[in-house]
């Protein structure tokens, strides 16, 4: 096959060479050159290839050369830098007053030297592993978003094109210019892109990146900047990763899942080739900030830098009510306080996991949307994410649909979601149109900084009454790994690779490390395994699912409720052989929750949970025959009936195997608890097996919170998305 690939693209190219697209020398190099041999024909790329001879391919371990990982069959994306461009780099070294001279043989500090090396090999190479799709061209490749795979220094880069009138003016990381006629080029273990710029991420915090905003007194995020320095927020933003957990991975001593087929009683949901689900290879510390930029401030009468910018500010906070009023906002100048009203607006301004720009909402299994056509938005999409603070757990809504035009925070628009609607937003009153992020703005700072994502804002954000209130009338679904940060951060979550560590990832168990803040697992005998499920057509929320094996006894901390008044929670499960039953505890004292009902049996679908063994899926689906639908009361009524059993069919925002998951006799909705909640409690869940055998699986998908006014409302009844 890979033989045929290359006399394909060999002869497509003999054909339009007139293009230009690729230079003429490489076009025979499909059958002789491996990128490492390439490179060494080439002179313009000497000192690279000498770099490539020299630095290793990890630097914790005793591995060979970068160059020897280049000569070998494998799917790899090369980003190769020519003299011209390392001699800049060095004459940048010099200039920063690192160096004397830009000669490599002005270097004194052998670690400084070997650190250099490393920054320019390390961050031009991606490994795609055994796939041949994960061999980037730039071509093919989505502009704007970050490439699926890091570099070999675990950076993630990006792929831009920063004039749209000059479509050839294509760069990595906006500063890097990817050669026009020298891209693309296909060898026998990857492509190769040549490069006019050494890729040199600043390798800086947060912390580090918001300190040189105030130190130079740079305008874009100077008020941001203040206000996160004055809140005491600094340190908590300086946080890369957890170097306990990088210790004990590089040690050996989280352990993968061998051949965790057999031990989950042969799950056959896994991808081919790959038998071990994968430890996280790290446990990294992310934020997303969300900033109104000094421009707004500027509009609102309020110097960044002014002495007295801060009280300003929170008089503006005051004049146009940007607070909660039910918080006792306090206006000292206590700022670190979790009371202070300047701490809780800026604590609503960042998320506690890094989100890049192409997943603040996840498109994929939607009505209507196609995976081929990645821009082409159909129904709304949305996350709820709890924002950062001491003290208080509040939620920030994600929203995009076709019609929004981008992605929204806190949008509330009117949604065609009847019986035989189509789910499309309709309309959007003006104060219920959110705050735009301008994810693809120059001032959106995505690859500059090592742990987090900055978005601007023109219009301001806040967690008010109205947002309150609105939020507190959503019926609120939660992917299972939309509850820890660390999932998101750690591009665990929905990662864009078939790759066997990322398609299934075990959690370590918590007298290994207890890696999610939000999860615990109670006993050794519990495994959980997140299955990414990226390309494969499964019918779940996002695609994704999780299971637990073994005695399981899981409890996960959930998210807060809007406002106070009674909700329900509701769990989704996917029927199949070999789910097993589970008794499931819900409370707010997490060493002494009471049960929630009877145990749920996962192995039935929503028919034989109702009716029995013997009962039917015509009976209450929707279809009965398959195409005709029911009457809406007729509709109506089974679904009233089915609530009064605590069960909901599966919502039709999501589809697999050509109709959407209400339409899967397999799919249930177990509604849990009814009952009065509070925001200012926390809440938690515990799933425990109830089976002696350990081969049954709890399933995983997503949860629900649902208030009163939308499940018991007789004016408008709850929609079916």
């Amino acid at each position: 096959m890979r033989k045929l690939l290359f006399s394909l693209a060999a002869s497509l190219l003999m054909i339009c060479a007139c293009t230009e697209n690729i230079d003429t020398s490489s076009r025979y190099v499909f059958t002789f050159h491996t990128i490492a041999s390439y490179l060494e024909s080439k002179p313009e790329y000497s000192q690279y290839v000498s770099l490539l001879k020299i630095v290793k391919i990890n630097d914790h371990k005793e591995t060979s050369s970068v160059y020897q990982l280049l000569t070998a069959r494998g799917n790899y994306t090369v980003f190769a830098i020519t003299n011209d461009a390392i001699d800049a780099y060095l004459q940048d070294l010099v200039d920063e007053g690192l160096i004397t001279e830009p000669s490599w043989n002005s270097f004194t500090d052998s670690t400084k030297l070997d650190s250099i090396r490393s920054v320019i090999v390390r961050n031009s190479v991606i490994d795609g592993y055994d796939r041949e799709d994960q061999r980037y061209s730039i071509d093919q490749v989505q502009k704007g978003i970050e490439l699926p795979l890091p570099t070999l220094s675990d950076h993630r880069l990006t792929i831009n094109v920063n004039d749209p009138k000059q479509p050839d003016s294509v760069t990595v990381n906006k500063v890097c210019p990817i050669d026009p006629l020298n891209h693309d080029i296909p060898v026998i273990n990857g492509y190769i892109h040549q490069l006019h710029k050494v890729i040199a991420p600043k390798d800086e915090s947060c912390a580090r990146f918001l300190q040189n905003i105030l130190d130079n007194k740079t305008e874009g995020y100077l008020l941001m900047a203040r206000v996160i320095q004055a809140c005491g927020l600094m340190d908590l933003l300086n946080m890369v990763r957890d170097d306990d957990y990088e210790v004990k991975y590089q040690k050996g001593e989280i352990p993968d899942m061998k051949n965790y087929q057999a031990v989950s009683g042969g799950d056959k949901s896994a991808t081919a080739g790959d038998p071990d689900a994968h430890a996280p290879e790290h446990r990294k510390y992310g934020y997303t900030i969300f900033a109104e930029t000094d421009e707004f401030w500027h509009s609102q009468g309020i110097e960044p830098a002014a002495p007295d910018a801060l009280q300003q500010l929170i008089r503006w906070i005051q004049d146009n009510k940007m607070y909660f009023s039910e918080d006792a906002n306090k206006v000292d100048d206590n700022y670190t306080s979790p009371d202070n009203i300047l701490y809780r607006w800026v604590t609503y301004h960042i998320l506690p996991m890094r989100i890049p720009s192409n997943k603040l909402v996840y498109h994929c299994n939607e009505i209507g949307y196609s995976v081929s056509k990645p821009g082409a938005y159909t129904i709304p999409v949305y996350e709820w994410y709890c924002t950062l603070g001491k003290g208080m757990r509040r939620l920030m809504k994600l929203y995009e649909s076709k019609e929004s035009e981008g992605v929204y925070i806190n949008r509330f628009p009117v949604l065609d979601n009847a019986i035989s609607g189509t789910g499309y937003e309709v309309s959007c009153d003006p104060d219920k149109i959110g705050v735009f992020i301008d994810k693809d703005s120059e001032k959106a700072i995505v690859n500059d900084i090592t742990n987090a994502c900055i978005y601007p804002l023109s219009t301001p954000l806040a967690y008010t009454d109205a947002v309150r209130d609105e939020l507190g009338k959503e019926r609120i679904r939660f992917d299972l790994f939309s509850m820890f940060p660390e999932a998101i951060t750690n591009n665990i979550r929905r990662a864009d690779s078939k790759e066997g560590k990322y398609q299934h990832v075990y959690v370590p168990q918590d007298q290994v490390y207890k890696y999610f803040e939000n999860l615990s697992l109670l006993n050794e005998e519990t495994h959980l395994i997140h299955y990414n499920g990226y390309l494969i057509d499964w019918p779940n929320y996002c695609q994704d699912e999780d299971k637990a094996f073994g005695q399981y006894d899981i409890m996960i901390t959930l998210p807060p409720v809007p406002k106070r008044g009674t909700y329900e929670l509701r769990y989704k499960v996917l029927a199949t052989g070999a789910r097993g039953i589970t008794q499931v505890y819900f409370g707010s004292d997490p060493g002494n929750l009471p049960a929630a009902g009877i145990p749920v049996n996962m192995a039935k679908g929503i028919a034989q949970v109702y009716g029995g063994e013997t009962a039917e899926w015509a009976d209450l689906a929707d279809k009965p025959d398959g195409e005709k639908a029911r009457p809406e009361d007729e509709i109506i009524e089974i679904d009233h009936k089915l609530r009064n059993h605590g069960l909901m069919k599966a919502a039709k925002h999501e589809f697999g195997e050509n109709k959407t998951a209400r339409d899967d006799s397999r799919q249930t909705r177990h509604i849990l608890v009814r009952q009065t909640l509070d925001p200012r409690e926390t809440y938690y869940i515990r799933f425990k097996s109830v089976l002696e055998s350990t081969k049954y699986e709890l399933y995983l998908d997503y949860f629900e919170w649902c208030p009163k006014e939308i499940y018991d409302n007789p004016a408008k009844p709850e929609d079916i998305w």
